[in-house]
């Protein structure tokens, strides 16, 4: 056999066979383990070893970007256990992604995530998790880990604590803290801090003791609201919170609150205690001594609780739905701003006249707090409404009732919409002019996220863009689409009285026409006598958008995609769930295929022994119903690389290819 007869052949071999030995792809190797941390609560902990070169983004990846990580209990879904708290990851690292334009969050070397959870059945015996998430290098690959845990409830007594981390703690501190200073501005209890501080100051001849009592009274009312707030945490407890969190009960009772509070601060009610409660304390208070300074307290709680009853109530809300902490430290932050100005002024009673004088500003603070307890409100029934999917607050709803409130609040700051214990505005003052530029420029900002726009600052309080109507860049997408099909669409020519499968929520880039169900594209390129170009993508697929963007976008390319091949995107982390009849369980993994996705990758494993994005295939359309479809490849596959000549020769060599086998 001469020499160039045997470097054809094994250059033949190589061809065909070359495909077969491509190799399933996991850079990451895991452990598990479970700690019981309190009666019936469990931490579930899954721990990798990235290899070098190789990431893993986290499970708080921003919208718009790669795909994030996903842990899912199957015991959560039969009610068996619930959540003590969210997922926890080691510390993230951070890069701004060119393609997605959003700071990504990513491990290299070790992964680790926790997982607390509260087991309700005290027959269960395992508890078993699914971890989904994508890693990249050069390429990106979608992986699944599944992991059992062993647990044995029991009624031993344990202190039940739950996550949340003591930054995010920190946080809800200082933010309990400002709304107790926006409770001191209240009508009921700024006119109090005069009068309050003027009573200790004469009622005692030793200034010294006057100021020892008034401080007393600063250290009761922290007393007092910190002690509301252990005891929301004992008679709550953690189980309790996590179902005010998820339920959509309590929301739908929050959202009631929350609107009932507002009406409050309108002016339609006062929200006030028995008056024998004020009466019995106010005796108290006149018997003097520290006894009294407590009782004087309790008393300017109790008359206060019409005004702060609303702020009070929102920030033991917001605690409710987190630790068993944050009732504490939310009415410690709230009672220490409170006390505050009673302490401050005890000291230093001369600077009582630099406080501005009681008037219709105090009310107006009540009223414009009113908007923002209704726009927060909508925010527990957006919870509910997106878990159970009922449909009454889509995207474009919700922030169309946004715009709404704020610009009635805009208009009541200029003093045209005018309350029943609102008194008559002769001029806006620097301040209101500062809330009326604020107010206007976050109404400004709201609007174009009717059209589609991520408003990524309010990403925590709107409901996802996918619920969204009227998108802006998907009708210029499908615009585009129309316009580069020459007025019609291809794929629809192609399938004569068929719609193609999932083009209403799926596209294609820079306008391309095609498929995103693999018979129905192999029917179209057998009926067009065309090569099948699939593309095994993700949504969150970084590097699948690098070479749409990079390399699909050559002219050479794009010419050759549009006119030569019929070109099925297949996506591999869609979660659209399949019908009933679509369901089956896979030969590969002996798994139950119920999504889109999950279908894709099982098919993308199963025919071409790859689990990699991007991988492109070029088919012999001819031979797609084949069982060995590996044998009938145009070229070798390829991923993810972004030289252009190289695509276009990639491309051009598959054309010549499948021309010769005619």
């Amino acid at each position: 056999m001469s020499k160039k007869l045997f470097v054809l052949i094994a250059i033949a071999c190589l061809w065909v066979v070359g495909p077969a030995f491509a190799q399933m792809v996991n850079p990451t190797r895991w452990i598990s383990s479970v700690e019981k941390t309190g009666e019936d609560t469990y931490a579930l902990k899954m721990k990798a070893s990235i290899e070098p070169g190789w990431v893993i983004y986290s499970m708080f990846t921003p919208d718009g970007g790669p795909l994030r990580a996903e842990l899912v209990v199957a015991e959560e879904a039969t009610g068996q256990v619930v959540a003590a708290g969210v997922a926890k990851e080691g510390e993230a690292r951070r890069k701004f992604d060119e393609v997605f334009k959003v700071e990504t969050l990513y491990f290299t070397g070790e992964y680790e995530v926790t997982k607390e959870v509260r087991v309700t059945d005290p027959t269960l015996s395992t508890i078993r998790a699914s971890f989904s998430f994508q890693a990249c290098a050069e390429q990106c690959v979608n992986l699944t880990e599944e992991f059992t845990f062993a647990v044995t409830p029991t009624r031993v007594a344990a202190a039940a604590t739950t996550g949340g981390g003591d930054d995010n703690l920190w946080v809800f501190f200082w933010l309990a803290f400002g709304s107790g200073l926006l409770a001191v501005i209240m009508p009921c209890v700024f006119p109090m801090i005069p009068m309050t501080v003027s009573f200790f100051m004469h009622g005692d001849a030793s200034k010294a003791r006057a100021r020892s009592k008034a401080l007393f009274f600063s250290f009761s009312i922290v007393a007092i609201y910190t002690a509301l707030g252990l005891l929301v945490s004992f008679l709550l407890g953690p189980g309790f919170i996590n179902w005010l969190s998820t339920h959509w009960i309590p929301n739908v009772f929050f959202f009631a609150i929350f609107i009932l509070f507002a009406a409050s601060f309108f002016g339609a009610f006062e929200i006030v205690l028995p008056s024998w409660l004020v009466n019995k304390s106010d005796r108290q208070a006149d018997k003097g001594g520290y006894a009294g300074a407590f009782f004087m307290a309790f008393t300017l709680v109790l008359v206060s609780f019409s005004c702060t009853a609303p702020i009070v109530g929102t920030v033991l809300v917001e605690a409710a739905r987190g630790s068993v902490l944050r009732p504490v430290v939310g009415m410690l932050g709230f009672s220490l701003a409170v006390a505050l100005p009673f302490g401050f002024f005890a000291f230093f009673p001369s600077r009582l006249s630099s406080l501005p004088k009681s008037g219709g500003w105090l009310n107006t603070v009540k009223v414009v707090l009113g908007f923002v307890e209704v726009a927060l409100g909508f925010k527990f029934l957006m919870v509910a409404d997106q878990t159970y999917h009922w449909g009454l607050l889509d995207r474009e709803v919700y922030i169309a009732i946004w715009i709404a409130l704020f610009s009635l609040m805009g208009v009541y700051l200029m003093g045209k919409l005018k309350f029943r214990h609102d008194s008559e505005l002769k001029y806006v003052g620097v301040g209101r002019l500062t809330m009326l530029i604020v107010t206007f420029s976050f109404v400004v900002y709201l609007i174009p996220g009717m059209f589609g726009a991520p408003l990524k600052a309010l990403a925590g309080y709107l409901p996802p863009r996918e619920s969204i109507d009227f998108d802006i860049d998907r009708i210029v997408r499908d615009n585009v689409k129309t316009f580069s099909a020459g007025g019609g669409s291809a794929a629809a020519s192609a399938t004569p009285g068929k719609a193609v499968k999932y083009a209403d929520f799926l596209h294609l880039p820079h306008g391309l026409d095609g498929f995103f169900d693999y018979d129905q594209a192999l029917d179209a390129a057998r009926a067009a006598d065309k090569p099948l170009f699939i593309d095994f993508t993700g949504h969150g697929c970084a590097n699948c958008r690098e070479m749409e963007n990079a390399v699909w976008s050559d002219p050479r390319v794009l010419k050759m995609l549009r006119e030569d091949f019929v070109v099925v995107a297949l996506y591999v982390d869609d979660k659209t769930k399949l019908s009933e009849e679509e369901q089956y369980v896979s030969e590969y993994d002996g798994k139950k295929k119920n999504t889109l996705g999950k279908k894709n990758t099982d098919f993308q494993v199963k025919k071409f022994n790859s689990n990699a994005q991007p991988n492109y295939i070029l088919l012999d359309s001819r031979r797609g119903r084949e069982q060995d479809l590996a044998a009938h490849l145009l070229a070798p596959p390829r991923g993810h690389n972004l030289d252009r000549d190289a695509f276009a020769e990639f491309l051009e060599g598959a054309l010549k290819e499948y021309k010769r086998r005619k």
